[in-house]
C-alpha cells in the first residue's frame, strides 16, 4: 500500500487504511484454514471477516464517500466501490460451506475484495486527499464520531 500520497497524514484515511490492513489479515486467516482443510477454522474466520467488513462498509460510505458525492467529485467511481460492497455483503451472506466449490468462490471473493481495496488505498483516497473541503471532511468527521472504528471498539 501507499505511503507517499498524503492519505497517511489525514486520520480519518489513516484509520481506514489501517482497517484495512486487518482485513486483509482477517481474509488470510480464511485462506489459511481453507488450504489447511480446517473448515471450521475458515468459516469463523470468515464469519468474522464478514462483520468488520460490514463495521468499515459503513464508515467508508458515510464518510469519505457521502463526502465527495456531496460534493459531485469522482461520483462514479464511489458508486461503483459502493456496489462493490453490496457485492461483498451478498456474497458472504450466500456462501454455503457445505456446497460444493465453497472454497473456491471465497478465495475468488478475497481476490475480489484485495483489489477493491487497492482501489479505495490507491485510488479514491488519495482524489479525498486533494478534493475535500472543510464541509467534506466534516462529513467524514461526523460520519466517524457516529461509528468509530473497529481498531478500537473491539479485539482484532
Amino acid at each position: 500500500m501507499c505511503e507517499h500520497c498524503g492519505c497517511r497524514e489525514v486520520e480519518p484515511l489513516a484509520e481506514l487504511m489501517d482497517e484495512h490492513f486487518v482485513l486483509l489479515d482477517v481474509a488470510g486467516q480464511v485462506r489459511r484454514g481453507l488450504k489447511a482443510g480446517d473448515a471450521p477454522a475458515a468459516v469463523e474466520a470468515l464469519a468474522w471477516l464478514e462483520q468488520l467488513l460490514g463495521q468499515h462498509v459503513a464508515r467508508e460510505e458515510r464518510g469519505v464517500f457521502a463526502a465527495m458525492k456531496e460534493q459531485g467529485d469522482f461520483a462514479y467511481a464511489v458508486d461503483e466501490l459502493e456496489q462493490e460492497h453490496v457485492s461483498f455483503d451478498q456474497r458472504l451472506s450466500s456462501l454455503a460451506p457445505a456446497a460444493a466449490g465453497f472454497a473456491d468462490e471465497v478465495l475468488a471473493l478475497l481476490a475480489e475484495l484485495r483489489e477493491h481495496i487497492d482501489k479505495e488505498n490507491l485510488g479514491i483516497f488519495p482524489v479525498a486527499v486533494v478534493s475535500l473541503d472543510g464541509t467534506g471532511w466534516e462529513t467524514v468527521s461526523r460520519a466517524h464520531a457516529e461509528q468509530p472504528s473497529f481498531l478500537t471498539t473491539s479485539a482484532t
